[in-house]
């Protein structure tokens, strides 16, 4: 692997012929190997929807709008400038810089972008982000350079969703306007050009015609997929076939008497998370659907003993929907139902509901799609049910496409899902789930959420303003119970110590940033 990474630089370094365009790598700039167990499940940014795929979209498509590090307030990239215009939030203008470019040397123009939002909405696809943009009403070009959107209600946090992902600006010319490209390569004028892409292994090269305020500093990235194998994982790592190991290393090689920190070289590198773990109940459940089961389980579940347990204090107990360290968080749950389980108190909300005996239930998981201790962990929340004396839980692990298939044909009456957010807002955690396009589900409504409180708290500019409509959107969770938080993951990263600049690719944007990694 270090040869392939020296030839790899030697090869990136022969298709830049202008070193200002190519940021800060040279050709004496080595590449970087990194490692994670997550898939990419699609190279066009109008299906991908999962932390692979968007990974790619980060470093391979450029955005009007990015995250700096360390920040989550957006900044132009591909735009000069944007602002909504007038007093209110429906109208929002954005300006181009001059002279941009796709990988291929086309030109990016107001034309691209707005046939990549509409064709985002028009494919609408179901393992895509068009349920992003609802509010959308139209996208005008009026000239090579200024994209104006419309949309049909107020949204502030418009441009942070556009700054994500969802957001990634695609060549009209090589992209159909209706249907998905399943060529396995991706076009784009970010910081690096899709090289090659296999079951495997995906290969970056810098790209020369990239314009923006992102420096790459080393000389390409191969991101090496190793399909959930922690094992391999850790020993490329240990091996030094990759440089760095992201997403997917289990709690015992990150802390505890084996972890990878004792390892000669290697170091854990910890950072902000917003991911976030919920267990889904399904309301027209016969079970589920019952507020005293949901109850129940809310007053059964020891967050620290699991995650002492199962993560080894790498993740944190969430008590509301909201996580830690987003503005409008709160702690609804816990104020609820306490953070110790509470026999009496289960028992309680179980009779209150006509609920006698002890109560069948099935946790439903997926082994891998949102964490690989997800089974483990329903094992354990299972175990607490049922050392309660009033639950006969178990647990039903089955794989990833079918276990969507049977959520959305309402076969499961509780279910786990994870969510890694698109952009570092409230919204983000409430909207996707409680309004229009629900993508958990679980067959929940509420009015004064989806009519008032998100509508309400989308009109505010400052985002603390809208602290106060996220508490009450929290607040009616814990009563009604349609989610129960578990977790809060924090993000790590293992290290071999002549790697360079991780430290900005592991904060609350969630954007892991492959222009800042170097090697010495």
């Amino acid at each position: 692997m270090r040869n392939r990474v020296a030839g790899f630089s030697a090869a990136t370094a022969l298709a830049c012929t202008s070193l200002t365009a190519c940021s800060g790598w040279t050709d004496e700039s080595p590449g970087i190997v990194i490692g994670m167990s997550d898939e990419i499940l699609s190279t066009d940014p109008s299906s991908g929807y999962d932390p692979g795929s968007w990974l790619l979209f980060n470093n391979v498509f450029q955005t009007l709008l990015s995250f700096p590090n360390g920040s989550t307030d957006p900044q132009p990239e591909a735009a000069e400038s944007c602002a909504f215009e007038g007093a209110g939030v429906r109208v929002y203008r954005c300006v181009l810089k001059d002279d941009l470019k796709f990988s291929n040397g086309d030109p990016l123009t107001a034309e691209d972008v707005k046939f990549s939002f509409d064709r985002v909405r028009l494919i609408d696809d179901a393992a895509g982000p068009a349920v992003m943009f609802t509010m959308l009403d139209s996208v005008e070009a009026p000239d090579s350079k200024t994209v104006v959107f419309r949309l049909k209600v107020p949204d502030a946090t418009f441009p942070s969703k556009i700054a994500s992902g969802a957001g990634s600006i695609v060549n009209h010319r090589q992209y159909e306007a209706k249907s998905l490209r399943e060529d396995g390569q991706a076009s784009g004028s970010g910081p690096y050009k899709l090289t090659s892409m296999s079951k495997d292994e995906a290969v970056f090269s810098p790209n020369e015609n990239y314009r923006g305020p992102a420096e790459v500093k080393n000389g390409g990235v191969t991101l090496k997929l190793f399909h959930s194998d922690q094992a391999r994982l850790r020993q490329g790592l240990t091996d030094h076939d990759i440089d760095l190991a992201f997403r997917g290393l289990p709690a015992k090689d990150l802390v505890g008497a084996d972890s990878l920190a004792d390892e000669p070289g290697i170091q854990i590198v910890e950072g902000d998370s917003a991911e976030v773990q919920h267990l889904v109940f399904n309301m027209n459940d016969p079970v589920a659907g019952k507020i005293g089961f949901r109850k129940a389980m809310s007053y059964l579940l020891d967050r620290d003993a699991l995650i002492k347990q199962v993560y080894q204090d790498t993740a944190m107990p969430l008590y509301s929907i909201i996580p830690a360290g987003v503005i409008g968080h709160t702690t609804a749950f816990f104020n609820t139902y306490g953070d110790r389980p509470s026999q009496e108190k289960a028992e309680a909300a179980l009779r209150a509901d006509g609920i006698e005996g002890k109560v069948e239930v099935t946790l439903w998981s997926t082994p891998s799609r949102y964490g690989l201790a997800t089974d483990q962990e329903l094992q354990v929340i299972a175990e607490q049910l049922n050392s309660s004396g009033l639950f006969k839980a178990k647990v039903r692990s089955v794989p990833f496409d079918r276990y969507e298939k049977d959520i959305a044909a309402g076969k499961y009456g509780v279910y786990v899902k994870g969510w890694l957010p698109d952009y570092p807002d409230a919204d983000n955690f409430t909207s996707p789930f409680f309004g229009d396009g629900n993508v958990l589900a679980n067959n929940y409504s509420n009015r004064t959420i989806s009519e008032t409180l998100i509508p309400r708290s989308a009109t505010e500019k400052n985002r603390a303003e809208a602290s106060g409509d996220f508490g009450k959107i929290q607040d009616i969770v814990a009563d009604d119970v349609p989610v129960l938080p578990i977790w809060q993951a924090k993000q790590y990263a293992a290290v071999h110590d002549d790697i360079r600049g991780y430290q900005y690719c592991l904060d609350a944007s969630t954007v892991f940033r492959f222009w800042e990694l170097s090697k010495v």
